[in-house]
């Protein structure tokens, strides 16, 4: 199960917030999302558990809690939006 974590530190790194969420249960995946031009954080990411069980506990555990100074917003993912393609959407008409 994917969760999406908000309100994250800067200066967090994928391996801070995979040692977080590895309390809750095994993470497979924690990625903190950055900026395509500076690779400088954009303050949210997502984390994959391996178990429906273990994102519950995440949720339950983590929700709020102190990460870096600042309290984390964990919810569960919803499916991610593409942004618009012009040139795909030109080719195909």
């Amino acid at each position: 199960m994917r969760l999406f974590i908000g309100n994250l530190g800067f200066a967090l790194g994928d391996s801070d917030l995979h040692e977080a969420f590895a309390e809750a249960g095994a993470v497979v995946r924690a990625e903190i999302v950055r900026d395509r031009l500076d690779g400088r954080s954009r303050g949210f990411g997502f984390v994959e558990m391996a178990t429906e069980e273990a994102a519950n506990a995440a949720l339950s555990l983590l929700n709020g809690k102190e990460l870096a100074g600042r309290p984390m917003r964990v919810e569960v993912a919803t499916s991610q939006r593409r942004p618009f393609d012009r040139a795909g959407f030109e080719a195909r008409h």
